[in-house]
């Protein structure tokens, strides 16, 4: 008799493998416990636990700190970006009011320091001087120092 045929596993196709028996098996859940993100959370003082309002479930202390960080770090990016919206509004605010000032016929814009008035014409063709913002910036604030101690 001819020895009986032994099956090959390659050629029925891919074998199966479950990932939440991997999953388990290298220590994590097969699933998260709750779909609740713990948005809500109530620190106890009495029972040292903290605790969400929506599920009741009691949360880990490294989890509840790390929603705090995280919370952190997003109202320090959201006040970063208000900051430079504001600097931006400035700037947008100060070119509306000189461009109002250039449309008047029959008055024209002074300089804020010297109080001449600034004429198209001497802004003609790109004429107009111009300086680095970071060193008037600097300039300013030394001149503020030195009126303060003079006085």
């Amino acid at each position: 008799m001819a020895e009986p045929i032994v099956p090959m596993e390659y050629l029925h196709g891919v074998k199966v493998v479950d990932i939440g028996d991997l999953r388990v098996a290298r220590g994590m859940s097969r699933r998260p416990v709750s779909t609740c993100r713990h948005l809500r959370l109530a620190f106890d003082t009495n029972e040292r636990r903290i605790y969400c309002q929506d599920c009741e479930s009691d949360v880990a202390p490294f989890d509840a700190f790390l929603q705090l960080v995280e919370r952190h770090h997003h109202l320090e990016a959201k006040a970063e970006r208000l900051r430079q919206d504001a600097a931006h509004t400035v700037t947008s605010r100060a070119a509306k009011r000189i461009d109002e000032a250039w449309r008047s016929r029959t008055m024209a814009p002074c300089c804020p320091h010297c109080r001449t008035p600034i004429m198209p014409e001497d802004v003609l063709n790109g004429r107009l001087p111009m300086t680095n913002k970071e060193w008037e910036v600097r300039r300013r604030a030394a001149r503020a120092d030195t009126d303060k101690k003079e006085m």
